[in-house]
This record gives structure tokens, C-alpha cells and sequence, in this order.
């Protein structure tokens, strides 16, 4: 197994917001603010890791039958130990997140991971790919954190932007507006990963290149 490629893959080729549109409610809900949206996604990413180690641990334990129960119950064990921790040390963040703190317990992200891939995998692999699918997602919060914030309030992490001063778009810091920074980030994301390599150039690529004849060889050559 490479465990670089799991890793790795969760950033944006397998990314579960812009690929899979995965966790589709928090990244909506929570992205009006870039420190909102990292916030979301770290305190993710370690409910991932934390929950995909376990679960990989238990895979041979846990009978078939009640799987999922078991999965839920592993899970909201670390969402309540990450929520006394944001409450303790960030309560602003706490306060700003409510309730979609909580709702990491049911988030799909977590729950596909575990059934996918922790309870097929070792604890090592499953560890790389909860760190590599948290940090997909916590980029890509965010990033639609920033352009709203900055686009929407004007600030960025609480500091106010040059410039952007009477010039916001109170647009994206509303429930559409998330769909639409949402909606033009996956479209260049796509854009991006579909890019095709430009063709190569010379006589090959040349349609009269039959015709041309010894002259084009030589040009190659």
C-alpha cells in the first residue's frame, strides 16, 4: 500500500467537498468566515484520524450486524471529547459553530471513511486517510471561508482587507452565497484536475506531415 498516495488523495483528487460533495450542511453553514471554516475542519480532521484509528483497531471485532450503531457510538466519543476542547480553549469559536459541532457525529464524511475504508484497512492507513480527507476538507472550508469573508465583510480572520472597504458584496455572507463560492469552486477545481496536457509540438502533430516527407524527419531529428 502507498500510504503518500492515501494521503495525498483526499486533497484533491478524492477531496469530500469539491469531488464528492460530501458534508455539504457544515460547509455551507459555518463557511462565513475564514476562521470558522478551519476551525470546522480541524476540529474534523482530528474526529476523523481519532475515529478511523479505532475503528480499524475494532474491525475484526465489531460483528456485522451492529457495525453502523458501534461506528456512531466511536465517533460521537471523540466529537464530545472535541467539543469540550473548543469550548475550554476557543470558546468564541464554540459559540460560532452552535450546534454543527455536535453534528460531526453524523457527519458523512466521518461515517463513509469509517465503512469505506478504516474498517477494511490497518490503523496506519486509515489514520493517513482520515488526516488526508480532514485536511481536504479543512482547506477546502477554508478557502470558501476566506472569499465570503472578504468578498462579504471585508475582513479576513477578523482584519480588515485594503481596499474592500465599502466595497462589499453582502451576497455571500447569506445563506446563497455559500452555494454560490461553492458552486465556483468546484467549477475551477474541475477545471483544474480535467486540464488536458498541451499536445506536442512539431512535425508529428503536423497534419501534412505524410507529404512532407524526409524533410520532417530531419526537423525532428
Amino acid at each position: 500500500m502507498n500510504y503518500g498516495k492515501e494521503f495525498l488523495k483526499g486533497l484533491i483528487q478524492e477531496n469530500p467537498v469539491l469531488v464528492s460533495l460530501l458534508g455539504m450542511c457544515p460547509t455551507l453553514a459555518v463557511t462565513t468566515g475564514a476562521f470558522n471554516g478551519i476551525g470546522m475542519g480541524l476540529s474534523t480532521m482530528f474526529v476523523l484520524i481519532c475515529s478511523n484509528i479505532v475503528i480499524s483497531l475494532l474491525r475484526r471485532a465489531i460483528p456485522q450486524q451492529v457495525k453502523l450503531p458501534c461506528y456512531i457510538v466511536i465517533i460521537a466519543s471523540f466529537v464530545t471529547l472535541i467539543q469540550f476542547l473548543v469550548h475550554g480553549f476557543v470558546p468564541a469559536l464554540y459559540t460560532s459553530l452552535g450546534a454543527f459541532l455536535e453534528l460531526i457525529t453524523v457527519n458523512c464524511i466521518i461515517l463513509g471513511r469509517a465503512e469505506m475504508f478504516a474498517s477494511k484497512n490497518n490503523p496506519i492507513a486509515s489514520a493517513l486517510d482520515g488526516a488526508g480527507m480532514g485536511l481536504g476538507f479543512t482547506l477546502a472550508l477554508f478557502l470558501m471561508g476566506s472569499i465570503r469573508e472578504i468578498f462579504g465583510s471585508g475582513t479576513w480572520m477578523g482584519l480588515s482587507v485594503p481596499g474592500m472597504a465599502g466595497h462589499t458584496i453582502s451576497l455571500f455572507v447569506m445563506p446563497a452565497g455559500g452555494f454560490l463560492t461553492l458552486g465556483f469552486v468546484i467549477a475551477i477545481v474541475c477545471a483544474i484536475s480535467n486540464r488536458k496536457p498541451p499536445k506536442k509540438l512539431g512535425c508529428a502533430a503536423c497534419p501534412n506531415a505524410a507529404s512532407c516527407g524526409a524533410g520532417c524527419e530531419e526537423a525532428d531529428a
